[in-house]
């Protein structure tokens, strides 16, 4: 893959970026009061941002991994 070296560094922290900020977003989503309802089930607020949290880091490693293969050549 064929990629400016700035481009391909962009990429890797962006991944970066995102695999620590979701991960404390989603502790926060976790605690908070309406995640669960009355019996502890998980609320449509808490399978919404889970799913919102997985989406984002699959999509933050492919932005890395891409990253680091452009850097490699």
């Amino acid at each position: 893959m064929s990629m400016p070296t700035p481009l391909a560094l962009i990429l890797i922290l962006n991944g970066i970026w995102t695999i620590i900020v979701w991960p404390a977003f989603l502790r926060r989503v976790l605690k908070d009061p309406r995640a669960r309802n009355e019996s502890g089930q998980p609320t449509r607020f808490m399978t919404i941002h889970l799913m919102l949290v997985s989406t984002s880091i699959i999509l933050g490693l492919a932005t890395a991994v891409i990253g680091v293969r452009a850097l490699m050549g």
